[in-house]
């Protein structure tokens, strides 16, 4: 089956196209990570401490630490926040491990490899900054804009705007040549390619196997970095000399 570099399925809907297979399998992608939660909240019912709330309080307590060490008690309400949203991008960038779209299937691949997703992520992580920031400070937050000197307006509105632009490329990338280079390795693979004496596309079987192992390091570390960045840049806006 030949596959084309970031070719996406496609709806038109009046005058929006919309890629179908990312939308589509981040409805799966929730439909996983919902009853996830909920199976691993039920674990509460019960009396007894199971495995499934010493894994699930590592965790939380983790991304609480990460919080409060870098906010402060400023950090305590958005630690759900954080923690959803660590876990529902993991889950976005491994899920592209399963070939589904090679069974011809209309979804599959990670939703994070559509610059639209890592762009979208990143954007309501602006704006939840923005929204943070005018609750605690009014319409004065934006007097950092302004911060040391007047004439440093136009820097600071690019710095942060860069900010979500940055956070989207950077989860959008990673994720996306991991996706390529399965497809380099597949082309080889299927090329019959033999330098010489050497069969290259026999000794390229195995690359698949090792691709996949970066693919899923990658995929969680760019997970772990995307919320880092969230918090720090948080961080930065709920700050007493913001």
């Amino acid at each position: 089956m030949h596959e084309q570099i970031g070719e996406h399925a496609l709806w038109h809907i009046g005058n929006f196209t919309i890629h179908a297979d990312t939308v589509l399998t981040t409805w799966i992608v929730m439909a996983i990570t919902l009853p996830l939660f909920a199976w691993v909240g039920a674990s509460y019912r019960s009396a007894l401490v199971t495995k499934r709330q010493t894994v699930l309080e590592g965790f939380v307590n983790y991304i609480a630490d990460l919080a409060n060490s870098t906010m402060g008690s400023k950090g305590e309400p958005f630690v759900p926040f954080f923690i959803a949203l660590v876990t529902f991008i993991f889950i976005l960038n491994e899920f592209g491990s399963i070939p589904f779209k090679i069974f011809g299937l209309p979804f599959g691949g990670s939703p994070t490899a559509d610059i639209n997703t890592a762009a979208a992520y990143a954007v309501m992580v602006f704006v939840i900054i923005q929204i943070a920031g005018i609750r605690r400070e009014g319409i004065g937050f934006y007097k950092h804009l302004v911060k040391p000197y007047w004439p440093m307006v136009l820097i600071n509105i690019l710095e942060e705007i860069l900010r979500p632009t940055t956070l989207a490329a950077r989860l959008f990338f990673n994720i996306f040549v991991g996706e390529l280079l399965l497809i380099v390795i597949s082309q080889i693979i299927t090329a019959h390619i033999k330098v010489g004496g050497f069969d290259l596309s026999a000794a390229a079987a195995v690359g698949p196997f090792f691709v996949e192992i970066f693919n899923f390091i990658i995929g969680a570390l760019q997970a772990f970095v995307f919320v880092l960045l969230s918090i720090v840049y948080l961080s930065l806006a709920l700050a007493d000399e913001h």
